[in-house]
């Protein structure tokens, strides 16, 4: 049915909930700012980095700039390899490898992150490209980042796009791939829900990585 998958990273193919969330508290502590539940701060996974930080806590621009920074700090150095690979992902990607599909990954992660975790866990060899987010959080919005990654592969018209689909677990990747016209299936066995999922329009709900291979 689809040729081209393209796949969210957090949520989607790794739990890096340890690392974002203990990245996040780093940053709000050196704030003086009363710590979330782990149920809101794992609503912050997945979003770019900016909104959470203006729409969440009321910072300003010239806060949430040096907020970005103070997150960074605690992620470069510890919160990035803070994160597993869901189990049988590498097996999935493999089969869809050995199937000729062509697979991508639409992050909102800034690219470089992205290359080093994919990479860390031995899985960028099974991406045609990895689309990320830019350091300065610029290019960050998730249907950005599919437009991007489209682009790369050359998609441009209608009966190209019916061809792929967008993978992800939070309303960003549905909303996503909606503005670029392209489906989308929404998982939940990442940070978002059936609600949000439903809400945002996706085509396709998944349940588990098992389904997700049935599925596709």
């Amino acid at each position: 049915m689809f040729d081209y998958i393209f796949f969210d990273l957090d949520g989607t193919l790794t739990d890096s909930s340890l690392g974002i969330t203990n990245s996040f508290i780093y940053a709000l502590k050196y704030y003086g700012e009363e710590i979330p539940s782990y149920k809101k701060l794992y609503t912050f996974i997945g979003p770019p980095l900016l909104e959470t930080f203006k729409t969440q806590f009321g910072f300003n621009d010239e806060k949430t700039a040096e907020a970005v920074k103070k997150y960074r700090e605690y992620f470069e150095s510890k919160g990035l390899f803070e994160n597993s690979v869901y189990q049988d992902i590498p097996e999935i990607l493999q089969k869809f490898k050995t199937a000729g599909k062509h697979l991508v990954v639409a992050t909102s992660k800034p690219e470089k992150y992205s290359v080093q975790i994919l990479e860390f866990f031995n899985l960028a060899k099974y991406f045609d490209f990895i689309c990320g987010g830019h350091m300065d959080e610029s290019h960050s919005k998730k249907d950005e980042i599919i437009a991007s990654g489209l682009k790369k592969c050359n998609i441009k018209t209608d009966d190209q796009k019916s061809k792929v689909i967008m993978i992800g677990d939070r309303l960003h990747d549905i909303i996503g791939a909606k503005k670029n016209g392209i489906k989308s299936a929404g998982v939940l066995f990442g940070f978002g829900n059936l609600s949000e999922l439903q809400n945002a329009g996706a085509d396709y709900i998944i349940k588990t990585v098992t389904d997700l291979e049935r599925f596709l």
